[in-house]
């Protein structure tokens, strides 16, 4: 299964909020979502889930769940995407169906080696910007180091940009050799960007397609 350039992960204070937002970025273009809830007990968290699979199987968008791969399964997402804290690849790949796709964060080389030989489908570089919000977010990378890292990986597994991306960026990020990116504070603001993030991502594989005849 080929992986999404461009990659929506939900925002909201609330549940409902999630799901409106995501009805907005498929509505507007997105080809992926990650619904990105962490409040809520359990039963509203598998009900929201299903909600937005309902939401981006009208669309035809893909949905990933964060971190819980048993709602993933539950509810026959698409795959799910696990953080640093959650659930080992392995273990999760042993309980969903095969054709679940598994993401996984890294913040270091060694982070993306170490998932790289638990055969993610997957991997999303964090953080390309520093955080403003976040004190305990990891040490913002920059071009130079999405550049080092795809460089000493030479993996054929996609590599997805994140961390305080904008428009602006999509061309220098790609040239480091990440394939993707993705997006959340962004494209929250104004959902009208994703029509612009697609239109830079198509470019960058129009022009890789060039390259190689």
């Amino acid at each position: 299964m080929t992986i999404s350039k461009l990659h929506y992960i939900s925002q909201g204070n609330t549940l409902t909020a999630h799901l409106q937002n995501i009805q907005t970025a498929c509505s507007s273009g997105a080809e992926l979502v990650k619904l990105n809830f962490n409040n809520g007990s359990e039963k509203e968290l598998l009900s929201c889930a299903y909600e937005a699979r309902e939401i981006t199987a009208h669309f035809q968008t893909r949905l990933l769940i964060s971190d819980d791969y048993k709602i993933a399964k539950e509810v026959k997402a698409d795959g799910v995407h696990l953080g640093k804290t959650a659930t080992c690849p392995t273990i999760a790949r042993a309980h969903l169906y095969t054709w679940q796709i598994i993401g996984a964060t890294a913040n270091t080389l060694k982070d993306c080696e170490k998932l790289l030989s638990k055969e993610v489908d997957y991997i999303c570089l964090s953080a390309f910007k520093p955080s403003i919000n976040n004190n305990n977010s990891p040490p913002y990378l920059g071009l130079k180091g999405f550049t080092a890292i795809t460089e000493s990986l030479k993996t054929a597994t996609p590599i997805i940009g994140i961390g305080g991306i904008t428009t602006q960026d999509v061309a220098n990020i790609l040239a480091t050799g990440v394939s993707g990116i993705a997006i959340s504070g962004e494209i929250t603001r104004d959902f009208n960007c994703i029509k612009t993030f697609n239109q830079l991502l198509s470019a960058s594989s129009t022009e890789e397609q060039r390259h190689t005849f």
